[in-house]
């Protein structure tokens, strides 16, 4: 027997020997006694704003370190507002443990007071859903929630916690840190892939999913110099792959690359590498064509086989196939052209409407951040720019949603700023992107996390405007938005807030913003007629 304890402090003293360092809440009633736990332990306590923005705190924080992000909340209300964190996690195969109070034991299946049935709630969106009614349980159920949260393809797991469990007594022994081994792939597998990608003319490699560190990435980049391969990378992935490397391909997501497309369409091998190949990435499903060879190398195998047919699964994690393929091979011309086509497709400057342009943005950007610079975004067409002219080096540099949630941007970025302090880290926000979540400037103040906020504002809610046009032509409603002074909102919470109007203003404000000691936002006044890289709001009323 261990050391007897309340069950709140065995939790917390759970969390330390799992590694965890910095946790994201909503204090609640429900869990006082996990609050004042964590008042005596190392572990860093972040307070937002609003319980999603904690909870995409936390799985922000997990895509950065590849341990589970952790949330505490409180029941009913706070869970309910949690679940668009805990969607984005499994969405983005993302390890992330909710932890949410919960009404007395004794009170439990009588409406009680903001009583909520987790495994109902939860049950379709989390790998794992329990609520602890034993102290001396509790210390075995997290260390399995992190495994959960850990194992094949990664995701959230929910842990419920009565607030009467809390403090009672627990002498239960803490267990072991969780860690997934990366294993070892079918030597017989790998072997038959290398026999058919050297018998490939036109091999391409898309890559994507959560499994990945700095060590894989460099793997995968000796594996594409040694085999002659290019490699693309799947929707919201980009870090995954050097841009400026002469065998990256591009971007396989949303305003896809024509030319890209057609090396999609044309490829005699095609190889998903970690990722899932899902809706975005396949566009709708039409890609890739049924005639066309898939390996698919993927680390759970439920994965396999589920949504495109292969003529060869590999069950493993990237490292571990990255470490077993001997794939050589000599394809200068192929992989050169496919890189000179992503270089013309993302070269700059790229005319649009506006005094202000994303075009000019972006172009800044490429001249005055370095490798290092994280940048993340939430959901709307201002990232396409993104996607398409900003150039990722590093792993670890991009933090977005493959879910497409909105909101997401600004507590991604906090998450990353208290990660990784010496860097800059840009956070892009639509107008209505970033009001999902910008009471989070708060927190941003709060926590000392001098993030730079590019709001940009083009009085609509861009993306369904846009298909808004396309599909009901003539009949906009529902899409247009009043803004409030953005930069005045930032300057209210704290932070260093700029309006920007102009190409001409853009890079001076950037750096002061940049030398401020604190949040900034730089308030970007677009034209509306800017609707996407490809195409302008007229463009899209004119008929077919």
């Amino acid at each position: 027997m261990g050391v007897l304890r309340t069950g709140a402090q065995a939790l917390v003293e759970t969390l330390e020997c799992q590694g965890v360092t910095r946790v994201f809440c909503v204090p609640g009633e429900s869990y006082l006694a996990v609050l004042d736990a964590l008042r005596d332990s190392p572990i860093e306590t972040v307070v937002a704003r609003q319980e999603g923005g904690a909870a995409m705190m936390a799985e922000a924080d997990a895509k950065l370190t590849g341990r589970p992000g952790v949330v505490f909340v409180t029941r009913g209300p706070g869970a309910a507002n949690a679940s668009a964190g805990v969607h984005v996690a499994q969405q983005d195969s993302t390890p992330l443990v909710l932890f949410a109070g919960q009404v007395a034991r004794a009170a439990r299946g009588r409406d009680a007071f903001q009583e909520v049935d987790f495994p109902a709630l939860f049950g379709g969106m989390a790998k794992y859903v329990t609520e602890v009614v034993d102290p001396e349980q509790l210390p075995a159920v997290v260390g399995y929630a992190f495994r959960a949260a850990l194992a094949d393809r990664p995701g959230p797991a929910v842990v419920a916690l009565p607030e009467d469990m809390l403090t009672d007594p627990c002498a239960a022994a803490t267990p072991a840190r969780v860690d997934i081994p990366a294993g070892q792939s079918d030597v017989d597998a790998v072997e038959r892939f290398d026999t058919m990608l050297s018998a490939a003319a036109r091999p391409l490699v898309v890559v994507g999913g959560s499994v990945w560190d700095a060590a894989s990435v460099t793997r995968l980049r000796t594996f594409a110099e040694a085999a002659g391969v290019p490699v693309a990378c799947g929707f919201r992935r980009q870090q995954l792959f050097d841009h400026t490397h002469g065998h990256y391909a591009g971007d396989v997501g949303i305003g896809l690359n024509p030319r890209l497309r057609q090396a999609l369409n044309e490829t005699d091998l095609l190889v998903l590498l970690g990722t899932r190949f899902s809706e975005i990435p396949s566009q709708s499903y039409a890609l890739p064509d049924r005639r066309t060879p898939v390996v698919h190398i993927h680390p759970d195998p439920r994965e396999l086989d589920r949504v495109h047919r292969t003529v060869l699964a590999i069950h493993a994690r990237p490292a571990a196939f990255l470490a077993t393929t001997a794939a050589r091979g000599q394809r200068t011309g192929y992989v050169n052209a496919l890189h000179q086509d992503y270089l013309r497709w993302s070269a700059l400057p790229h005319p649009t409407p506006g005094k202000l342009t994303l075009s000019h943005v972006m172009a800044t950007l490429r001249e005055r951040t370095d490798g290092e610079t994280i940048v993340t975004n939430g959901a709307g067409n201002y990232s396409s720019w993104i996607h398409r002219f900003h150039r990722f080096r590093e792993y670890g540099t991009q933090v977005a949603p493959t879910s497409g949630s909105m909101g997401y941007g600004l507590p991604a970025a906090i998450a990353a700023k208290l990660r990784h302090p010496a860097r800059t880290v840009v956070c892009f926000a639509g107008d209505g992107c970033f009001q999902m979540t910008g009471q989070e400037l708060g927190t941003a103040v709060q926590a000392g996390a001098a993030v730079i906020v590019l709001v940009v504002d083009n009085g609509m809610y861009g993306t369904i405007r846009m298909h808004q046009e396309r599909h009901y032509p003539g009949r906009v409603h529902a899409t247009s938005l009043v803004n409030p002074d953005f930069a005045a909102l930032a300057r209210a919470y704290g932070c260093h807030g700029e309006r920007v109007d102009t190409d001409e203003e853009f890079a001076p404000a950037f750096e002061r913003a940049r030398r401020a000691a604190c949040p900034a936002v730089l308030h970007l006044v677009v034209d509306p007629e800017a609707i996407t890289p490809a195409t302008t709001l007229s463009r899209l009323r004119e008929p077919i």
